[in-house]
């Protein structure tokens, strides 16, 4: 070897955007005069710059080559440690490569962006408009998502209802607009509304839609509707007014039949009277022309009766019904990946649990202390409990428990396609204490390291 290198300092740290020099220091300790020529390597080659590119020196003596770190404000500047190395080829001795290495700190930031797609919906009952959020900085993004409008006129579903995002991608976010009261009759109403996503100790990011809600039913006809309605209100009072009389001559017939066939008291008694064959009958027709005439109102008498008696029935049968039951969702075991134990409520075997109850590892048997359920709000519940951290804390080695649900910050999870049971609020997971994997260990908040103590799957 020929060349002594040195890297001043060996490890540095950059911000994305910004810049960092360090000072690359090579001496020929050969007994000739050489050429080096200088190449960055590695990860971060491509923001790195050597000044000057080539370097003679004569023996024994020492030069200095800058090398300018300048990682860009992308998803490509990964956070975190990055090594880097320099190739230097002397000229006269090619074979005799050397490499310095070195390590590069590169610092995180956050960034996000959201969108609604489209910005705009409408609907009579519901509208389902799709909210984009990217994640544009170099680190996992947790968040959680929400909505607002002025005068509370929408209510909100949104699934998933928190994400996990890695650096330089998207998620969609499916939500569902629903009006707190139906607009039966009447022209469209525009309503304003904003979503916000919420990560931990940032300011939420709001996005403005709007939900333009259609009437049921337009407003001509209801117009329509109120003039037929008063139309037959008219006919019907009208008709009552002036209802047509209807009376029967069966009486008066007969009445006439009875002086017709009766002699008169001046008549003298040689004289007989004469009476009309055709008209004797006429008394016993006219009499028996009356009961026809009342069997015939008996008889519709007696078809009014039956309809009403069918209009009853139908009444009867419209009242029958029922709605429907939907059946409870199962819960799920959450099972870790190192442990292949699941996560169970401490001392909670007999069905019953206790708020502030911590939360630890046991052998898998199916009982209703092991059993979780993912809610919609970001909750994790068994046995009418929540998954909580204790008192709310975001600090490394908080333990988790059950609490009563209360829908605070402390009580959402997110279980990402990664297997990290992660807490939006203290963007850190859930870890098994002491990387423990037997019965009784306990459970704790932790800043998220891959490992498989904090990897869990829902079965």
């Amino acid at each position: 070897m020929t060349l002594w290198t040195s890297l001043e300092p060996a490890a540095a740290t950059v911000d994305p955007g910004g810049t960092t020099t360090v000072r690359l220091r090579v001496r020929n300790t050969g007994d000739v005069v050489d050429e080096y020529r200088f190449e960055p390597v590695g990860a971060v080659a491509p923001w790195t710059a050597v000044e000057p590119q080539t370097l003679r020196l004569y023996p024994g003596t020492t030069g200095t080559v800058e090398l300018t770190f300048a990682p860009p404000r992308t998803p490509d500047a990964t956070a975190g440690p990055n090594p880097y190395a320099v190739r230097i080829t002397p000229t006269e001795h090619p074979e005799a490569v050397t490499v310095p290495e070195g390590n590069l700190t590169i610092t995180p930031f956050t960034e996000v962006r959201a969108e609604l797609v489209p910005p705009t919906v409408k609907g009579r009952f519901r509208g389902r408009p799709r909210l984009a959020i990217d994640n544009i900085g170099n680190t996992r993004l947790t968040a959680s998502v929400s909505g607002t409008d002025m005068g509370d006129h929408l209510g909100y579903e949104f699934r998933p209802a928190s994400v996990q995002i890695e650096p330089g991608r998207a998620v969609f976010v499916d939500t569902t607009l629903r009006p707190r009261q139906i607009i039966w009759f009447g022209s469209k109403e525009q309503r304003p509304y904003a979503l916000s996503v919420q990560r931990s100790g940032a300011v939420p990011l709001s996005v403005d839609g709007t939900f333009v809600q259609r009437g049921f039913l337009p407003r001509w006809l209801a117009t329509a509707l109120s003039l037929t309605m008063a139309l037959a209100i008219a006919f019907v009072m009208i008709w009552l007014a002036y209802k047509p009389q209807v009376n029967t001559s069966a009486s008066e017939k007969l009445a006439e039949a009875g002086s017709t066939a009766l002699p008169s008291p001046s008549v003298s008694a040689p004289s007989a009277p004469k009476v009309d064959a055709s008209a004797a009958p006429l008394p016993e027709q006219q009499t028996s022309s009356a009961p026809a005439k009342e069997e015939d109102g008996s008889g519709g008498s007696t078809s009014g009766g039956s309809s009403g008696s069918g209009s009853g029935s139908g009444g009867g049968s419209g009242g029958s019904g029922g709605t429907k039951t939907t059946a409870p969702v199962p819960g799920a075991v959450i099972i870790g990946q190192a442990s292949d134990r699941c996560i169970d409520i401490t001392g909670a075997q007999n069905g019953k649990g206790k708020d502030g109850t911590p939360l630890q590892l046991w052998d898998c048997a199916g009982s209703a202390n092991q059993k979780w359920v993912f809610k919609s709000d970001g909750t994790v519940r068994a046995l009418g409990l929540c998954m909580d951290v204790a008192w709310g804390s975001k600090d490394d080695g908080a333990v988790i428990q059950v609490a009563n649900c209360s829908g605070n910050p402390a009580q959402q999870w997110v279980l990402s396609q990664y297997g990290d049971l992660v807490n939006p609020q203290a963007d850190k997971c859930i870890d098994a204490k002491d990387n423990g994997t037997g019965n009784g260990t306990k459970l704790q908040l932790w800043t998220c390291s891959g490992t498989p103590n904090q990897k869990w799957r829902a079965e």
